[in-house]
């Protein structure tokens, strides 16, 4: 595509501007309201030719002038920088984001770089992708020819644990890294490199850059629901067919409302067993739900998703607490024990209820300390309750976290759990949980137990 050099476009939109009746107030306001970010000593400044401004502005200035040119019908109109066909978005985060979708629709999953390349070069960027394994330790780049990212060691992981942007000045060129997301699940990075000279810091441009990011975190899990070809780039390894049963029953590692905030992780992930949860969220409560099949076996991964189906089976129909509990074990019957914890937290109180027949019942965590335990419900018995401070988390862990042996048979026990919990309270949930898998990962050798970790943080509205 032949761009206007930036100059004659300014020459002809000065030119354009006085036809337009237009005075130099009008003009921002109008490119203002079209999402515009300069002041209007910037605009002035350009129109005099004494300033450079990034092509999406000079588009939008330029569009500012035809609309009211249109509405005077008659005088030529002020050049855009590239031609376009008429209908559709002329320029910057609109062009985009309807291009994103455009190229979407009906395309597979493995053409979506080519769909995100093309995207971005409506801001005058280009945009690397990179997906976090499952195993959440790598993040891997859809162009074949990057290197793997280390979500541990390098500031694009530390852009993904933390959710967060950066910019790096560092490299052959300036560049925003920030996190991409379906909704508020961690999908990978992206690494964003303005074409035109614009400074990744510019608020405009970051703000332009979080809605494409955020379109394209929902494209990445649309697409991977129909085909395989980003999910093949997120596998490190085989996963078989009794971890694969697991994973796809398993809702998002990350789910939040306005007043809770759900994050998982289970372990190995490639080689999960017999260990699952779930959540359901709205806006009076968060439903939870854990379930720990024992060791790893095949009889533990029937289990596990039985279990999981009975209790979402009876969450939907409007069950209460103990009538879930009742109806998982029901369904399991001379099935293989499956520890299990179903919890509720009302949103708007911070009051948590559970019930468990085992030793997964709930940590409270408050301001980086482990709560005293409070005697777990037990089957049959009452419902177990406590009430919440803002900030509080509810953590449930499977037998596998604590269990854990290391080469000298040392078990990984609670107090490390804790010291875990402790040292990162102040992180996001899903960051918590794979923190603490991975330091049983590490901890251990091959797993007798699935070590699954589900928290919650409740926060008022």
């Amino acid at each position: 595509m032949r761009f206007l050099p930036e100059e004659e476009q300014r020459r002809r939109l000065a030119a354009c501007f006085p036809r337009s009746e237009l005075t130099l107030e009008q003009l921002w306001l109008r490119y203002f309201a079209l999402g515009g970010g300069l002041s209007l000593l910037e605009l002035d400044a350009y129109l005099n030719g004494l300033t450079a401004l990034p092509r999406v502005d000079r588009d939008m200035l330029a569009h500012a002038v035809n609309e009211r040119l249109d509405e005077l019908a008659g005088p030529a109109r002020a050049p855009y920088s590239h031609p376009f066909r008429d209908g559709k978005p002329l320029y910057g985060p609109l062009r985009a984001l309807v291009d994103l979708l455009e190229g979407a629709h009906r395309a597979p999953p493995e053409r979506l770089p080519a769909v995100v390349a093309e995207a971005a070069r409506a801001l005058d960027l280009t945009i690397e992708v990179y997906l976090a394994d499952y195993d959440q330790r790598t993040l891997v780049p859809l162009r074949p020819d990057a290197a793997e990212l280390d979500i541990e060691t390098t500031l694009a992981g530390e852009v993904f644990r933390h959710a967060g942007t950066t910019v790096t000045r560092d490299g052959p060129a300036p560049a925003l890294w920030t996190i991409l997301l379906d909704g508020v699940e961690r999908l990978g990075v992206l690494e964003i490199v303005p074409a035109d000279g614009t400074d990744p810091a510019d608020a405009v441009l970051q703000e332009q850059c979080h809605w494409l990011a955020s379109l394209l975190g929902h494209l990445v899990t649309v697409t991977t629901q129909y085909g395989d070809g980003l999910d093949a780039w997120r596998r490190r390894r085989h996963r078989g067919s009794p971890a694969e049963l697991l994973w796809q029953s398993l809702p998002p590692l990350t789910g939040a409302t306005e007043s809770v905030v759900v994050g998982a992780s289970v372990q190995p992930a490639y080689d999960l067993c017999g260990t699952v949860f779930d959540y359901a969220l709205s806006e009076k409560r968060a439903q939870l739900a854990l379930f720990d099949a024992g060791p790893r076996t095949g009889a533990a991964n029937t289990a596990a998703v039985t279990a999981l189906a009975a209790y979402r089976a009876a969450r939907r129909d409007g069950a209460t607490l103990t009538e879930q509990f009742a109806a998982v074990g029901a369904e399991l019957g001379a099935r293989p024990a499956v520890s299990r914890v179903v919890a509720e937290l009302d949103a708007r109180t911070g009051v948590l209820r559970w019930l468990t027949d085992g030793p997964l019942a709930p940590l409270i965590v408050r301001d980086g300390e482990v709560l005293p335990e409070v005697a777990p419900a037990q089957a049959g018995g009452p419902v177990a309750e406590a009430r919440l401070r803002p900030g509080d988390l509810v953590v449930v862990c499977s037998r596998g976290v604590a269990d854990t042996l290391d080469a000298a048979g040392e078990p990984f026990g609670q107090a490390r759990v804790a010291a875990h919990l402790g040292a990162d309270a102040g992180e996001l949930p899903p960051e918590i949980a794979r923190r603490l898998t991975r330091a049983v990962l590490d901890h251990g050798g091959e797993l007798r137990h699935d070590a699954g970790v589900l928290i919650a943080r409740w926060m008022t509205c």
